[in-house]
């Protein structure tokens, strides 16, 4: 018998959030599970999967305090629970339409019992879950680094999907542009359907949150030849061809190159693009400018990837730090004296980002931090003491928030 109407979305959901907290998987990469479904359909599906994601450990202290004996983690009953309560608490959807889409993803199972629980918390009545717990490990992690505040300024954006942050090559445009501008060449309005924004199909502007923008505004104007490097899907390429500088992205990923390739098409823009290991890429020669994004845990974009905090665990950390390490360390020898190199991360660990330029400059004393100067970045952002740039959890939250960023800019001594 086929499922009745709003179970297979359902179903996917339930395949995408075993994907992610038992394979590892991304949220994007899990959703392959929803690709038979309809557009909405598996948009729905995703949706389910993320809010879950969003608030699991307070969805599984509500499971938890409703049986007497506790579910195992990866039990089909613990994970139709999550996915029911995830859309009361995150998508507004009514009782009855959670009751009669749950029971038949336990059909043969333990139907009674999760009809059981389900019944009790909602005659309980869930209470707010605007700002959920994070997974404990990952609090602890914060709260050391960074202190409570940060902790509660997280909690209280991964409740919410972040707004839409668009990037313009022309600052006039941008101005133009329906939505809030946060800083030059920036709009941000409400998520919508990328596609069917005006000015996209005309290339002005690609997506890109504003914390990703920052990194690429510490390149020197005066900078002609620069290298950008782990360079795809390539909003930093993007801005940097749009300021004029002439651009060589290196990148390890032929399919992600690609993508680039697309992206320069439509917006117009012109940038030199290799496929290459940047552990053995051999540029022969040395840039004015090198911007090195480097591959990461990626925790600071929790709030549109809830997943990565139950991925980026301690060793899939240290072994972040350990490349990045060694990346900085290839980027640096291809610096000319008196150049600038840029170090970003998009994560909330000290140990890819405030440690790895700590060990650097220890060990390269040719190099020095070069702070931002007044007007390269938007007047919201403050250096550090050391003259680097930490974004964190908190910051333009009444505005939409902004993703968790590490960046620092680097001059190598003429």
């Amino acid at each position: 018998m086929p499922d009745p109407e709003g179970v297979a979305a359902r179903r996917a959901a339930l395949r995408i959030l075993d994907a992610v907290l038992r394979r590892g998987e991304t949220l994007d990469g899990a959703a392959q599970a929803a690709r038979g479904l309809t557009g909405p359909d598996r948009n729905f599906a995703v949706a389910i999967a993320g809010e879950a994601l969003r608030r699991l450990p307070d969805l599984d202290a509500l499971i938890d305090g409703a049986t007497r004996q506790r579910l195992p983690d990866d039990s089909k009953a613990r994970m139709v629970l999550r996915i029911a309560l995830a859309q009361k608490a995150g998508l507004g959807t009514p009782d009855h339409a959670l009751v009669a889409t749950a029971l038949p993803l336990v059909d043969g199972g333990p139907r009674r019992l999760v009809h059981g629980v389900l019944g009790t918390l909602l005659r309980r009545g869930l209470p707010p879950l605007d700002a959920p717990h994070l997974p404990e490990e990952v609090e602890a992690r914060w709260q050391s680094a960074w202190g409570e505040s940060v902790v509660e300024a997280a909690r209280r954006q991964i409740a919410h999907r972040p707004p839409l942050d668009l990037t313009f090559a022309d600052d006039s445009e941008a101005k133009a542009f329906a939505g809030a501008s946060l800083a030059p060449s920036h709009a941000r309005l409400e998520s919508a359907a990328v596609a069917e924004l005006p000015g996209f199909g005309e290339g002005r502007w690609w997506v890109q949150d504003l914390a990703a923008s920052l990194p690429a505004r510490l390149i020197p104007k005066d900078a002609v030849d620069v290298l950008d490097l782990c360079a795809a899907p390539g909003g930093k390429t993007m801005q940097l061809a749009a300021a004029g500088h002439r651009v060589t992205a290196v990148d390890s990923s032929a399919r992600r190159l690609e993508r680039l390739r697309e992206n320069l098409e439509r917006t117009h823009l012109q940038a030199d693009r290799v496929t290459a290991d940047a552990l053995t890429y051999e540029p022969g020669r040395q840039f004015d400018a090198i911007l090195l994004d480097v591959p990461c845990s990626a925790t600071g974009t929790f709030r549109r990837h809830p997943e990565v905090l139950y991925r980026a665990l301690r060793k899939v950390i240290a072994d972040s730090a350990d490349l990045q390490r060694q990346l900085l360390d290839r980027a640096a020898r291809w610096m000319r004296p008196g150049g600038m190199l840029v170090y970003s991360v998009c994560s909330l660990e000290p140990e890819e980002g405030e440690q790895i330029i700590e060990c650097f400059l220890d060990g390269n004393p040719d190099y020095a931090v070069d702070p931002p100067k007044p007007g390269e970045l938007p007047d919201f952002v403050t250096a550090s003491p050391q003259g680097w740039i930490r974004i964190l959890p908190g910051l333009l939250e009444a505005e939409g928030g902004l993703d968790g960023f590490f960046m620092v800019r680097l001059v190598r001594k003429g």
